[in-house]
């Protein structure tokens, strides 16, 4: 039996779903990742990794181990995020998810025949199950390695800032890759990562994000008053402005598009007036967006490219970009590259094909902005005829089958790459 065959055979689908149902159980909501970043530690520990939940306070924690090599080879970062976009509590869930929280948006796990569904038990969790459970099958087996295995499982790679509500600290440290920084600024630097994130192929690169802040000018002024005094309500400029930015948005892929991205945006969020103060209208409004944007574009230039749009729409307007994180890339020639595109055709059995027009952002932009050359892999997003899939059923149900396949390429990139054949 070679290395490969004797790691494979410890990766069941029984040890996948119970390890996905461990993960999707224990709620960890981006900036409350430490409970499971506990349970990873422990699990990494136990599986012989010199393994540390890394704090970055004392709600935020990553996970992290090493398995080490004998040396004289390359160290490889195995990386998934842990923390879930919406927290499965129905007073800070409802109503901008839905009139409700359904079984699959609660931090529970349940069984689903070849599936096992919970908040975030795909995006990001299930795909975290898959790095421990290889963690644990490459901690029995020890194949001899020259180069160092990470496992790592970063707090904070949601597209979010803090949540605003009682128990949830104020700070500006969470969300957008926050744990992940932190791992690297703290020394965990290797010379190759794979991040584990949704999508049924390798990817080199991918697009970055910024958002922006457009605050609309008005009149505070007063019900009664309306007829008498000058008027301008800012809520009404909006509407207009966020119709003519919508029609903006829609255009604005055609002009960024690259081979792999095809990066899009969206108004996420508008705030203006006092809603306990119906009687009055606010000075401003603010409206909110995010624009994605391909690898090599400089956030500035989106910036000015938005702010001309909205200079002709009117001058009174005013821009703050307020978030941004470049897309990267990574050779697709680079060694992780061509390894994990090996290992995705060997264990998929087809030849690798680019999948274009993706405009979805994660942590590898961060580990490449840090000099590490990353790929991207994951599952796909499940299909059912049992159920629907919106995007909340896909983030949070995963397919067992698929785990499998993922812990096949994942283990095949590992040891091709920090095997002893690989020094």
């Amino acid at each position: 039996m070679t290395a490969l065959d004797a790691v494979l055979a410890r990766i069941t689908e029984n040890r996948l779903r119970a390890a996905a149902r461990a993960v999707a159980a224990v709620p960890s909501p981006t900036g409350r990742e430490a409970p499971l970043a506990r349970l990873l530690a422990s699990r990494l520990a136990a599986a012989g990794f010199a393994a540390q939940v890394q704090h970055l306070d004392d709600f935020q924690a990553n996970a992290v181990g090493r398995l080490p090599g004998s040396g004289g080879g390359a160290d490889l970062m195995l990386y998934a995020p842990i923390d879930t976009l919406t927290t499965g509590q129905s007073e800070l869930d409802v109503p901008w998810i839905g009139p409700e929280l359904r079984p699959d948006m609660l931090p529970e796990a349940r069984d689903e025949g070849p599936f096992v569904s919970g908040l975030g038990a795909s995006n990001p969790k299930g795909h975290a199950a898959c790095l421990l459970v290889l963690a644990e099958a490459l901690g029995v087996v020890r194949p001899e390695l020259a180069g160092d295995v990470v496992v790592a499982f970063g707090a904070g790679g949601m597209p979010t800032n803090a949540i605003e509500a009682p128990g949830y600290p104020a700070r500006a440290n969470t969300g957008h890759g926050a744990g992940c920084s932190f791992l690297l600024e703290r020394g965990w630097h290797t010379d190759h990562a794979v991040i584990a994130k949704p999508g049924d192929f390798v990817a080199h690169d991918e697009v970055g994000l910024c958002w922006f802040e457009i605050t609309v000018p008005g009149i505070h002024t007063y019900a009664g008053s309306r007829h008498r005094l000058p008027y301008r309500n800012p809520i009404v400029t909006a509407a207009d402005v966020v119709t003519r930015l919508e029609k903006w948005l829609a255009d604005y892929p055609a002009r960024h598009r690259t081979g792999t991205a095809l990066p899009q945006g969206v108004i996420g969020s508008i705030a203006g007036g006092w809603e306990r103060m119906l009687a009055v209208t606010p000075a401003a409004c603010r409206i909110r967006l995010d624009v994605r944007i391909a690898p090599g574009t400089r956030p500035l230039a989106v910036k000015r490219e938005l702010a001309a749009f909205l200079a002709e729409l009117d001058p009174a307007l005013g821009l703050e970009m307020v978030l941004a994180i470049p897309g990267t890339s990574t050779p697709p020639d680079a060694p992780i590259v061509r390894a994990a595109i090996e290992a995705w055709e060997q264990a998929s059995g087809r030849p690798h094909q680019p999948v274009p027009d993706n405009s979805g952002a994660t942590d590898a932009n961060i580990l490449r902005a840090r000099g590490i050359p990353t790929a991207r892999v994951g599952m796909p997003k499940v299909t059912s005829d049992e159920f629907d899939v919106d995007f909340s059923r896909g983030m949070n149900t995963v397919d067992i089958r698929a785990m499998r396949r993922l812990c096949e390429v994942l283990a095949r990139t590992t040891l091709s790459t920090t095997g002893k054949e690989a020094a």
